[in-house]
């Protein structure tokens, strides 16, 4: 039999050839999905031997194991001198079932010494040499010993078809797959197919559906997916888990859910790996509504599902929706572990709502390192460095040792606040006090602490210096720097290594065009768009968004049209303006940075996503309910000025979060003390 090295490429073919016999069909190409996650690879021992375990009342009759079955010493087994006695005792034995179970305590320990032993053994015996579970279990044991060489060599030697049972081609296949592989595991499972004119079993599916998974295969996936419908058979939940998995990590969200939808058993497990790739997409409607249905079909739910659940909440600042989740928690008679404590902290912190972070992390029994970390954070974004300095202090009285995610938020809090002399003091007291070697996130963030107080030299210095090659996130901040300062030579440095490091990345090319365009050099700024135009960068729009009740509405720069022309609207528009205007504001054209006439810069400055948000939030929210705005990109300094006059004339707070940090606007005044 030829070596499956020799027979990848002829069983590519031949994978692709078998779509047409084994897979395709005007039925199976729109199956109906009625399938959901498969274990890890590491399980795969576990989950062969949940199909293939000999029964448990097997037992020995050799006199040292008359007091017990042979399985029950199988725990004991794993060591290597009990190991030693078992390949001395089986050496008199002829049933296949103790030698099973010797193989399995072999797999459990990696003992590649002792299986080798117990292999001569079985060799020796001509009806222990056909047993397919013996065969099953030394490839097992060569595959999780690394040993592919062994593991081929065994199944190639055994040229009997009889003997070559489903579940010993699905021990060979997870063997390729554990081994690095996985396309060759799918050949072999296409020679098993070519073997058998029975339809395949659950198990071989199963494994067929997880490397299809791990090489990223979705068509082969799709065609094993055809073959579950063609049989016609309801298969078990390891088949239905390994089937939504797939789909899951292929992307394929829609399919994912008809699957999951379509399934007839569902355990936490299931629930919990449709939940995380919902959280991941950021999806929060659909996933808090799947929340919601496990409490209605009476799933329960565990710590975590709410763990998954809680950071969508806070990259989208879906703070209604995490409040509810902290319900669950409080409702539940279980105390909650720490992952889930610092999660929800995390939530509120990332929503503005420092002080529900800091009332729960007060409130912690038992604190970790990252709940330091994540409080230190808290105040950090949302500006409040005196806070964060006080709570640093008690890290230390406390004896916590800081790491470098501690400075992380340390360095960042000072750099958005101006607290350069403690930010730079800071940073030699990380170094010498505590011993935490910098990395490129701490000199991008003294470099910005510099740059923002306008030593623009110093930080040049700081970079010239540094003992690691400069990263997109260094040259950003001087870039960054330069733009606020007007320092033209310097940023054109930066934007420089930059359009090398990032070459597409169009924030860089917007901050070096803000640059030129504050500097009035016209020509320039159209130089720089035509560059992105012929390497096919595009501007990222300016995006905001508010959760109100239980929805999430976007908007875009100058879109929103249906909602700009409503009665609402301009209702709200008319009366803010007289407000602002009688206070003394006019928009701050010089946010605009293209060379167009005053009245098109206006209208373009009034169309800004935040604002519209903000204009949605003050007619669809009661009075005096904060609004709550998160935008895709850094606030514009005219939109600033506005949100500070509208918190005033209309008494609402309004809290922004933008990519840098947050906003809390409240009778005229920003937290940010115009520091941004």
């Amino acid at each position: 039999m030829h070596t499956y090295t020799s027979r990848v490429n002829q069983n590519h073919i031949i994978i692709n050839i078998l779509f047409v016999t084994w897979f395709e069909s005007p039925l199976l190409l729109t199956p109906v999905l009625n399938e959901s996650p498969m274990p890890s690879l590491a399980s795969d021992v576990a989950t062969l031997q949940a199909y293939l375990s000999p029964p448990r009342s097997q037992s020995l009759t050799h006199s040292r194991f008359l007091r017990a079955p042979f399985r029950q010493h199988s725990t004991h087994l794993s060591k290597s001198a009990n190991l030693d006695e078992a390949v001395v005792t089986l050496s008199s034995l002829s049933s296949p079932e103790p030698y099973t179970d010797a193989l399995h305590a072999c797999i459990s320990a990696k003992s590649l010494h002792h299986g080798q032993k117990i292999h001569s053994l079985i060799l020796s015996n001509p009806k222990l040499r056909r047993d397919p579970k013996l065969l099953t279990k030394l490839i097992t044991l060569f595959s999780v010993c690394r040993r592919l060489d062994l593991a081929r060599k065994l199944f190639h030697d055994a040229k009997d078809s009889t003997f070559l049972t489903e579940e010993v081609w699905a021990a060979m296949a997870i063997a390729f797959s554990r081994n690095g592989s996985p396309r060759e595991a799918l050949a072999a499972y296409v020679d098993m197919l070519c073997s058998f004119v029975a339809p395949p079993g659950d198990f071989s599916i199963s494994v067929a559906l997880k490397v299809c998974a791990e090489v990223k295969d979705l068509r082969f996936g799709r065609g094993v997916h055809a073959q579950i419908v063609k049989r016609r058979r309801k298969v078990d939940q390891v088949v239905e888990n390994a089937l939504l998995r797939l789909y899951m990590e292929r992307g394929s969200l829609e399919d994912a859910r008809k699957v999951f939808d379509g399934m007839s058993e569902r355990n936490i497990v299931t629930w919990n790996s449709l939940v995380s790739v919902l959280s991941k997409k950021v999806r929060v409607h659909e996933m808090f509504n799947l929340f919601r249905k496990m409490q209605e079909e009476r799933i329960g739910f565990s710590w975590a599902t709410l763990t998954t659940i809680l950071p969508a909440c806070s990259r989208v600042a879906a703070l209604l929706t995490g409040k509810e989740i902290h319900a669950q928690v409080v409702k539940s008679s279980e105390r909650p572990d720490v992952p889930l404590l610092n999660s929800l902290m995390d939530m509120y912190g990332k929503c503005g709502e420092v002080v529900y972070a800091r009332s729960i992390f007060d409130e912690m029994l038992n604190k970790d390192l990252t709940s330091w970390n994540i409080m230190l954070n808290s105040y950090a974004i949302n500006g409040d460095i005196e806070e964060e300095i006080k709570l640093f202090d008690t890290m230390i009285e406390s004896g916590v040792a800081p790491d470098g995610i501690t400075f992380v938020a340390l360095l960042s809090g000072c750099s958005d606040t101006g607290f350069t002399e403690y930010g730079l003091s800071l940073f030699e007291r990380m170094k010498g006090e505590f011993r935490v070697s910098p990395a490129l996130e701490h000199y991008a963030c003294l470099v910005d602490i510099l740059g923002r107080a306008g030593r623009i030299q110093e930080a040049v210095k700081v970079i010239e210096s540094m003992p690691f090659k400069p990263s997109g996130s260094v040259w950003g901040s001087l870039l960054n720097s330069c733009r606020l300062h007007g320092n033209v030579s310097v940023g054109e440095i930066a934007a420089k290594e930059l359009f090398v490091l990032e070459s597409l990345n169009p924030g860089n090319y917007v901050m070096v065009s803000n640059l030129y365009a504050d500097a009035k050099m016209w020509d320039k700024v159209d130089k720089i768009r035509e560059v992105m135009k012929q390497r096919g960068i595009k501007k990222e729009a300016g995006c905001s968004w508010v959760q109100v009740k239980d929805k999430i509405q976007i908007f875009v720069a100058g879109g929103g049209y249906e909602f700009r022309s409503s009665d609402e609207y301009k209702k709200l528009w008319l009366e803010l303006q007289e407000a602002i205007e009688r206070l003394g504001y006019a928009p701050d054209t010089r946010v605009v940075l293209h060379d167009v006439d005053e009245a098109t810069k206006v209208n373009w400055v009034c169309g800004h996503s935040e604002r519209l948000a903000t204009s949605y939030s003050l007619i669809h929210t009661g009075e005096g309910v904060p609004i709550r705005v998160t935008k895709n990109l850094r606030v514009c300094g005219d939109c600033h000025a506005w949100m500070k006059i509208v918190s005033q004339v209309t008494g609402r707070v309004i809290i922004l979060r933008d990519t840098k940090r947050f906003h809390h606007f409240a009778d005229g005044l920003c937290s940010c003390k115009d520091y941004w």
